[in-house]
């Protein structure tokens, strides 16, 4: 049941985070497209790693920077917001998991990484792709 709760936890820090990162006016955050993608807060609610998704990798770890520098605000808007007895001290990490995905999706698409299991359909085309 605990487990439930710092679920709900997270998924309120994310979304009041997601608010309060528009309100920045850090031109290194403010520039960029930034996005939560996953919050794992500690069972007893001291520390909050945020993982954050940039558009722009060159920018990310300017990104990263401006959040931390930030973070001090953020933890305040965030007591404001959840009035946990702890507010979580908030630690910033770049999240690759996206472009992981797209990755091992673009793999998957290559005919030379990926052999048909049946060789006999190695002749027949993708759906809208005929020659």
């Amino acid at each position: 049941m605990a487990s439930n709760r710092i679920h709900r936890i997270n998924e309120e820090i994310q979304k009041e985070l997601s608010q309060a990162f528009r309100a920045l006016k850090d031109p290194r955050v403010q520039g960029g497209m930034v996005t939560i993608t996953h919050v794992d807060t500690t069972s007893d609610l001291r520390y909050a790693r945020i993982f954050v998704s940039v558009l722009d990798k060159s920018r990310e770890k300017d990104v990263i920077r401006g959040l931390r520098s930030a973070s001090g605000y953020l933890r305040r808007e965030l007591g404001a917001a959840l009035r946990l007895r702890y507010t979580p001290e908030l630690q910033f990490l770049a999240d690759d998991s996206i472009e992981h995905g797209a990755h091992i999706l673009e793999m998957l698409r290559d005919p030379n990484v990926v052999k048909p299991a049946n060789p006999e359909n190695e002749s027949l085309a993708p759906d809208g792709e005929e020659d």
